[in-house]
């Protein structure tokens, strides 16, 4: 059934990249509607387009990985995802540089990168001895109980999204500001150092769900709970370790991207507001982790709609806008945000009663499973 699962999720997922490719289509027009200058429209654009085809690679790629995470198979995707990194940087250099594709060129690269890394990805599935038992092709199942998976599904996804764009928005309203280039150059900057980081965090977060999920399933409450303790803490400790490099090389670490000094000035002014970011980003995904792996998804949309949408935003614009503040105002009252979802997500948490989680998991595996799961049957 999980290889099931994963061809359902990739159905979805590929049917919900058709809409969202013709947004891509038309993202010009979108972002001068927002309120975005023709200069930067047309920048965003032109990028957008090349990434069209990842999309659809997306689609196939995120089932794929948590179809292998779930099975505890980690190594294949890192070792194919680093030979793609390596592959992916001297094409780049090529398309850009060297054909002079620009900006439409990095895109298409990214698109490229990210289909090899779907179809090694799927070799591997298709030829290892360790999926042997939960890959056995393509199935027709895959197309039956849609309506259902999608239901279960669109919890997690609204969850995610809610979460993804909530810093997107930061960049679209900086756009918004007095001097767009100056607070989009260094917002830019910040947010690449963020997007880095925050990589580390979303492993743990994988490795959140699966572990929290799999424990769960398995009827070990202890454990469950001992690996939220054990994941978060580490998570949080890494964080603070780079928060502190980033405060100690905030007037020279905007030069790794960009040149001149009235960005590394813009960016060593937000480094302070990087600094809390990646401190609550150290915590957050992981609890947003252990919510996916205990089947919280539609309780924590709900909470991110609240933290983020009704507080964060409309005090970021309030202390951007009115109170002339600029950019650092707009992440400002964003961080507000985040730091209630996490605390909310802390408590939530903390309180958990883990035996009774145990047995919603069991209904849970009852009710998508049609026979009694090994584990269950073995005890």
């Amino acid at each position: 059934m999980l290889g099931i699962y994963m061809q359902r999720s990739v159905v979805l997922l590929m049917a919900t990249a058709i809409p969202l490719a013709v947004i891509y289509v038309y993202s010009g027009p979108i972002l001068i509607l927002l309120g975005e200058s023709r200069e930067i429209a047309r920048a965003a654009s032109i990028f957008v387009y090349g990434l069209i085809p990842q999309i659809f690679a997306y689609a196939v790629n995120f089932p794929i990985q948590k179809f292998m995470q779930a099975q505890s198979i980690m190594a294949p995707s890192a070792y194919i995802s680093a030979a793609t990194l390596v592959m992916h940087v001297a094409l780049s250099y090529l398309v850009v540089y060297k054909l002079g594709l620009g900006i439409l060129g990095a895109s298409l690269t990214l698109s490229i990168s990210w289909w090899i890394i779907v179809v090694a990805q799927m070799v591997y599935i298709a030829t290892s001895s360790r999926c042997r038992l939960t890959w056995n092709g393509f199935s027709m199942e895959a197309f039956s109980g849609l309506p259902q998976f999608f239901k279960l599904s669109i919890a997690s996804a609204v969850m995610l999204c809610l979460e993804t764009w909530y810093f997107q928005i930061l960049v679209l309203i900086a756009g918004l500001l007095k001097d767009p280039e100056l607070a989009l150059a260094s917002l830019s900057v910040c947010m690449t150092i963020s997007g880095w980081a925050i990589m580390i965090s979303f492993g743990f977060n994988a490795a959140a769900s699966v572990r929290v999920g799999n424990k769960l399933g398995a009827g070990n409450a202890k454990s469950a709970a001992f690996s939220v303790v054990v994941v978060t803490t580490l998570s949080f400790i890494l964080a603070v370790v780079i928060s502190v490099v980033i405060l100690l090389c905030r007037d020279y670490i905007s030069y790794i991207y960009a040149d001149g000094e009235d960005v590394a000035a813009a960016v060593s002014k937000l480094t302070p507001l990087l600094a809390i970011t990646l401190i609550l980003n150290g915590v957050q995904p992981v609890l947003s982790g252990v919510a996916v792996g205990c089947g919280w998804q539609a309780f924590v949309a709900y909470v991110n709609v609240g933290c983020y949408y009704v507080v964060g935003i409309p005090l970021g614009c309030l202390l951007g806008f009115y109170f002339d503040l600029g950019a650092a105002g707009i992440w400002s009252g964003m961080i507000g945000g985040t730091l209630m979802q996490t605390v909310i997500l802390l408590w939530v948490t903390f309180r958990t009663n883990w035996k009774k989680e145990v047995q919603e998991a069991t209904k849970r595996l009852h009710k998508w499973e049609e026979k009694t799961p090994l584990l269950a049957g073995e005890e």
